[in-house]
């Protein structure tokens, strides 16, 4: 049968062959703007200039005397907003205190009114330790992340005007966040020089879900091992990650007052990290990325477990695409530099990204039909092209590429065994990408039509300090 002068048959070899020019094409584009972003780190290792520091022995962290250390140099206010986290919010409240133990720390816990669960949690974890401040929002749960940390910018702000002295930085981290000892002290030594500081964030492997709960190991393995430092050489907007990050007080008060509502959190934001640190970098501030290890080797950097569930990694995940890539442009646009320019548009990947891998899963399912059709004796295989054999050859190439270098930052990390399981992961991750992308869509086009955002955040079961505390090792 004859569809338009073609057969059935040829339809679906001319769907099959545009769809492969497309996917090709961009899959090439891609390629060629990671490769980038590899040599410009090569070069910086090469020349001396993303040396990870090495921490001293005696500097891995403070040494629990009985009294409370002082070796801040100035005080440090620590932001923890928290609906719903009744599961995991006493363990990092308790493994935080502990491990940070400086006289002059505050510790202020965002809760929620109608939260009564998450409040009992953190009072009960404080275990009348006087470092801790409990910031009850006058408001019903949920509303956004950022407006509760704008709650915590007023408390803070009334605590000061009542003590009579001035916080030197804020530290932002999530309610289920196991900190690094040294973690506080190099922020507290950066901050000296800088506006903004970041310290990586290193997920954690899970035995109950190796593929979708371990699948954020390799992104923020390569992420905060490699773009993240040539990033922070080529003096761009420094995107903060919502936890191990550091805002000097007198950049945040700044920040504040230029925005309408005299706050620093955009409230009606839904990555309100990622906004808060390019919009302290237009302003003028300097932010730096920090990478250090323990004398043992191990990373200095915030862990955690993330969404294990297929579910909850999609919402996540549309969380950050939305807010990044489809709120981010909305909102900030392109101002800066050419080199500015560059790491928004990679920013704001996301989006066209999945679409080109739903082409590219898309195009397996019709070569599988044209297959089996060719097997059936209905038609004849697809010709390719020259062009299109040597766009082939390349991905195929700059494919084994990405695998070597996924592979080789998740084992720096994590070991080769996680370092093989990343590349076996790639069709999951792409996948999600592909769920997300889609939902984050749908729920900006529902943001044009005045539809409020709201912390759609995902539910936190385990705690690595919980974990290690009943097992003695982070795999739960």
């Amino acid at each position: 049968m004859a569809v338009g002068g073609f057969t059935l048959f040829e339809w679906l070899m001319l769907i099959q062959h545009e769809l492969l020019l497309f996917a090709g094409v961009f899959f090439l584009l891609g390629a060629a703007d990671e490769m980038l972003v590899d040599f410009l780190w090569i070069w910086l290792k090469l020349t001396g200039r993303a040396r990870t520091q090495k921490l001293l022995p005696d500097a891995q962290s403070p040494v629990h005397t009985g009294i409370l250390d002082q070796s801040l140099i100035g005080p440090a206010a620590i932001f923890v907003p928290a609906w719903r986290e009744a599961g995991v919010i006493d363990a990092t409240i308790a493994h935080m205190l502990a491990v940070w133990p400086y006289q002059s720390m505050r510790l202020y816990i965002g809760c929620y009114r109608n939260d009564p669960a998450t409040i009992a949690a953190a009072m009960a974890a404080a275990d009348g330790d006087p470092r801790l401040r409990l910031v009850v929002h006058d408001r019903d749960g949920p509303s956004t992340k950022a407006d509760c940390l704008n709650r915590l910018y007023h408390a803070l702000d009334e605590d000061e005007w009542r003590s009579y002295s001035k916080t030197r930085m804020v530290v932002l981290h999530d309610a289920e966040d196991m900190v690094d000892p040294a973690g506080l002290g190099l922020l507290d030594a950066a901050i000296s020089s800088s506006e903004l500081v970041q310290l990586p964030v290193l997920p954690l492997p899970q035995a109950n879900s190796p593929w979708i709960g371990s699948h954020y190991c390799e992104e923020f393995a390569e992420a905060h091992g490699k773009a993240m430092v040539v990033r922070d050489a080529l003096r761009v907007g420094m995107p903060l990650a919502g936890v191990g990050c550091a805002i000097g007080r007198e950049a945040l008060d700044v920040l504040a007052r230029s925005k309408p509502d005299g706050a620093p959190f955009s409230a009606d934001c839904l990555t309100e990290d990622y906004e808060l640190g390019l919009g302290i970098s237009e302003l003028g501030g300097r932010a730096r990325f920090i990478r250090s290890r323990h004398a043992n080797g191990e990373l200095v950097a915030t862990r955690a477990y993330f969404p294990a569930r297929l579910d909850e990694a999609v919402r996540q995940k549309t969380r950050w695409v939305h807010g990044i890539a489809l709120q981010g442009w909305d909102r900030l646009g392109w101002r800066g530099s050419v080199a500015e320019g560059w790491w928004r548009l990679r920013d704001r990947r996301g989006p066209f990204t999945a679409v080109v891998l739903a082409v590219a899963y898309l195009l397996l399912i019709l070569a599988t039909i044209s297959w089996a059709m060719e097997l059936a004796g209905r038609g004849d295989p697809l010709q390719l092209s020259t062009t299109i054999r040597f766009i082939l050859a390349l991905n195929f190439a700059s494919f084994g590429w990405r695998g070597a270098w996924r592979f080789a930052f998740t084992a720096r990390e994590y070991g080769w065994v996680e370092g093989v399981r990343a590349v076996l992961r790639i069709p999951v991750t792409n996948i999600i990408a592909i769920m997300s992308g889609r939902r984050a869509l749908f729920a900006y086009i529902r943001s044009l039509r005045g539809h409020l955002p709201q912390w759609d955040k995902t539910h936190h079961y385990a705690h690595p300090a919980r974990v290690i505390a009943s097992s003695g090792q982070l795999t739960p």
